[in-house]
């Protein structure tokens, strides 16, 4: 019993399923994710983009908890095996446990797409010793949570102790996006004797005729059309600052009148409504449009018809939204809290200034204080920025290149 329990702990290496295409070998891998709804913000964006990589030596599917009918699931492209609907934001779903252990055998590689959710435990139960798993964290251990809702941080360590630890501590790797993003986790809880690994991080660059996909957004929001006009792109959230962002344009709006504020994404705390009667208040509602989550060519006919990207947020462990607009060639406006915002003023792609009420009024300051030169020489260095850092493409190649190299640790004894 003591020599099977010895040989079971050894590492085993996992021979890798081949798919033939066109002669060359495939690795199939699976992504694991609660729901694919754009709403839902970036980790869902970033699934979408990983899998329109396949040329590149890999084809990939999901399993979701969404409802089989929600209408975002009908023009995606990859295979989409969607078990729920699920009714509670931790995601129960008893179909999930045994749909992952009837298919594990596969794939070559699961990636679990963020914590604090049924499907993390559930990767960790069928997989563990048997399929080789990793983590994408997005952000979700960032201390931030700590500090701005501290009764929730002690439900989640009534989690974390029994569960979630575990999840990352038998999992081949944990991926974050930055070393500021890796570094930060570890403030967060104790017991963290996870595999962290530094990936490429980004978005999928435009494609398309840039000017049909200004129509495109201009019809969402006719009154910026011909206009000058910044844009935030992300959800309505407090998190993101919007209300540090609303308070700064009121203060600046006189110093140039031409200039207007797009407040694009979607609402779901409810929040837009107080922010307009700022806006109103302070007599800038006319300067201030709020035309919604705007998705396909319009969202990039709102990057390509701004200004400059803006998003002074208080936590964020990336921002696709901000590699996107580096990828129309935008300057980005960032608080320090987001974790790239470092390596993006440091390439002079953008500007970065605290996330306090009066950073948010530095930045654009600073903006509007800038000539025609000076802002076209920034956004020429903006879209070499993202080349260089930020396309998508070699996240998934560092995907791949982890799954070719995977071994699988026998997990520890459970009780």
């Amino acid at each position: 019993m003591i020599l099977a329990l010895a040989n079971a702990r050894k590492e085993k290496k996992r021979p890798a399923a081949i798919l033939e295409s066109d002669g060359q070998p495939l690795m199939r891998i699976l992504h694991v994710i609660s729901t694919l709804n754009p709403a839902a913000g970036g980790p869902t964006e970033s699934v979408r983009v990983l899998l329109s990589y396949g040329p590149i030596g890999y084809t990939g599917e999901v399993v979701t908890l969404d409802d089989p009918k929600a209408p975002y699931l009908k023009e995606i492209p990859f295979p989409v095996h969607a078990l729920g609907p699920f009714r509670t934001t931790y995601g129960f779903n008893t179909k999930l446990l045994p749909w992952l252990i009837q298919n594990r055998e596969r794939f070559d590689g699961v990636v679990v797409n963020g914590l604090w959710q049924y499907c993390g435990i559930a990767a960790w139960r069928a997989l563990s010793g048997n399929t080789p798993y990793v983590v994408f964290t997005h952000g979700m251990l960032d201390p931030y949570f700590k500090r701005a809702f501290p009764l929730k941080h002690i439900k989640k360590w009534l989690y974390w102790m029994p569960f979630e630890h575990r999840v990352l501590r038998d999992a081949y790797r944990v991926l974050f996006t930055s070393k500021a993003e890796k570094r930060l986790a570890e403030q967060s809880f104790r017991l963290h004797p996870w595999n962290p690994y530094v990936v490429p991080y980004g978005a999928s660059g435009p494609t398309g005729d840039p000017e049909a996909q200004k129509e495109a957004f201009f019809k969402h929001c006719p009154q910026v059309r011909d206009k000058r006009y910044l844009v935030f792109l992300g959800r309505i959230h407090r998190k993101k600052g919007c209300d540090m962002l609303i308070d700064a344009f009121a203060k600046v709006a006189a110093s140039d009148p031409e200039l207007d504020l797009v407040m694009a994404g979607p609402d779901s705390q409810q929040w837009a409504a107080k922010l307009q009667q700022t806006t109103v208040r302070a007599g800038i509602a006319h300067r201030v449009h709020w035309p919604g989550m705007v998705t396909g060519d319009a969202k990039w006919g709102a990057f390509f018809g701004s200004e400059a990207f803006i998003l002074p947020s208080h936590q964020e462990n990336f921002g696709i939204a901000v590699a996107e607009a580096l990828g129309c060639g935008k300057p980005v406006l960032l608080a320090d809290k987001v974790n790239i915002a470092e390596d993006i003023a440091e390439d002079n792609a953008g500007l970065m200034e605290l996330d306090t009420p009066d950073g948010t009024l530095r930045l654009l300051e600073r903006w509007i204080a800038m000539t025609p030169e000076e802002k076209q020489a920034m956004a020429e260095r903006a879209y070499r920025c993202f080349h260089s850092r930020y396309d998508m493409r070699e996240n998934a190649k560092a995907i791949i290149k982890l799954f070719e190299n995977a071994t699988v640790p026998t997990p520890r004894l459970r009780s």
